[in-house]
């Protein structure tokens, strides 16, 4: 399966969820089973040799990518959830938002210092979880190696945001 073909399974739904918000809709990508194992191939294949000991997922649909990729990689699975949805003692970072701020957590025994960590999720836009989601990481003692998202939105400029941390992506919009 080519990436066009691929990427012809990402819905884009205008005027969500906010006028003027082209909303890219993953979930076709998901439910086409060789299309979901090629976009989790790809990007396991450019982790091959990087020697990930834990992939973190974002939540909600970074659980969804990233739990594969751990696997494939033979890493551990580690969830960033929103915060008071993990049910022991959490490290937590709040980020602004476009509209307002939020909070993500992560265990604080999730991570061990020096650990080699890929950060997965399914969209790089402003940048705002993602980099959160690195300081956690790095508040840890993580090493991060880079940030593997399914989409970006480089006219929103994420990357700027996340101090030269690597960003790897499947599809531009």
């Amino acid at each position: 399966m080519t990436t066009e073909s691929m990427q012809d399974l990402i819905r884009s739904i205008p005027d969500y969820p906010n006028p003027g918000v082209t909303f890219r809709d993953i979930t076709p990508l998901l439910g086409d089973g060789p299309a979901f194992h090629e976009a989790i191939s790809q990007i396991t294949e450019r982790f091959a040799s990087s020697n990930i000991q834990r992939v973190i997922g974002v939540e909600a649909r970074g659980f969804i990518l990233g739990a594969p990729i751990a696997v494939a990689l033979g890493a551990g699975f580690v969830p960033v959830r929103k915060a008071g949805k993990l049910p022991w003692a959490v490290v937590r970072e709040e980020y602004d938002l476009e509209y307002g701020s939020d909070k993500l957590e992560i265990h604080r025994d999730a991570i061990h210092p020096g650990e080699r960590i890929l950060v997965v999720d399914d969209v790089l836009a402003t940048g705002g979880t993602a980099a959160a989601t690195c300081r956690l990481v790095s508040a840890l003692g993580g090493d991060i190696v880079a940030l593997a998202v399914l989409i970006e939105l480089p006219f929103l400029e994420g990357r700027s945001k996340l101090d030269g941390i690597a960003v790897e992506s499947l599809f531009t919009y």
